[in-house]
């Protein structure tokens, strides 16, 4: 149990990380009303997990290295109570319509994403 929790702690840790300064760089780069830096983190992240997944259901990948990456390292670095946040606050400032389209496109384009990761896995992980 204690190496479980450490290997997913280890991936939480690493993922929350990479959140961070991904955000920060997108945000930096490109400062908008839209929450471009938490949206393609959970893009990017819902894509990742679907990889990972994808090469787990293929057992093509051990149930250790499954937590760190899936329930650690996807864990972390996915920002949905971000998100949230940042719906309600774009909402309370006036930008109803962003806050909309932020809400929608994130499931939507997130959904798709997984998809397509698992998608890609079938298609290039022939035994």
């Amino acid at each position: 149990m204690i190496k479980t929790l450490l290997l997913i702690g280890t991936g939480g840790f690493a993922g929350s990380v990479s959140r961070y300064l991904l955000t920060k760089l997108i945000s930096t780069k490109w400062p908008m009303a839209f929450p471009w830096g938490t949206f393609g983190v959970n893009i990017l992240g819902c894509f990742l997990i679907g990889i990972v997944m994808g090469l787990s259901f293929q057992s093509a990948m051990s149930t250790q290295t499954r937590l760190l990456l899936a329930t650690g390292f996807c864990g972390g670095f996915t920002t949905f109570s971000t998100y949230s946040l940042e719906i309600f606050e774009l909402y309370q400032r006036g930008e109803a319509g962003i806050s909309m389209l932020y809400l929608f496109s994130s499931i939507v384009v997130g959904f798709m994403s997984v998809g397509l990761g698992l998608w890609l896995v079938k298609v290039f992980y022939q035994n």
